[in-house]
């Protein structure tokens, strides 16, 4: 894999994670968002990531060196979780349906704090290979 395909496939990575850990903010801050434009409350949003590049095993152990095995990843898109909404019981809240109940966001925080740190540690890590690659091309110009 040669320098420039490594920054490459860690930038598309530092892409995603960036874009994942802004879902991930949006979640939170609308963790009791109860009323939205398109109604009902706040859903739950992720992204969907897809490989770029080659991705077969043929490729990857193949005898030609333009021919790698992946080469990063691509956010294909944001979906919305589409499981039922949290009932909380509360008749003051403005709201509450007939029987006192709200609907609230089917988001989990605990769940949201997991995947954020998850999140940053795959950009630490695609941080950490750009690095990586800066140093090896550095040493390589001291020969």
């Amino acid at each position: 894999m040669s320098l420039f395909s490594t920054l490459r496939t860690s930038l598309s990575g530092l892409t995603a994670n960036r874009l994942w850990l802004d879902t991930i903010a949006s979640n939170i801050a609308n963790a009791n968002t109860t009323r939205t434009p398109e109604g009902g409350p706040y859903r739950r949003k992720d992204i969907v990531l897809s490989p770029q590049g080659r991705s077969s095993f043929s490729y990857f152990f193949g005898r030609s060196g333009s021919m790698y095995a992946g080469q990063g990843v691509a956010v294909v898109g944001i979906v919305e979780d589409n499981s039922a909404p949290r009932m909380v019981y509360d008749p003051n809240h403005p709201d509450a349906d007939a029987n006192g109940y709200v609907a609230m966001p089917n988001i989990n925080i605990v769940t949201e704090m997991v995947n954020m740190i998850a999140a940053q540690r795959a950009y630490e890590a695609n941080v950490t290979v750009i690095g990586a690659a800066k140093s090896m091309a550095m040493k390589s110009l001291e020969i």
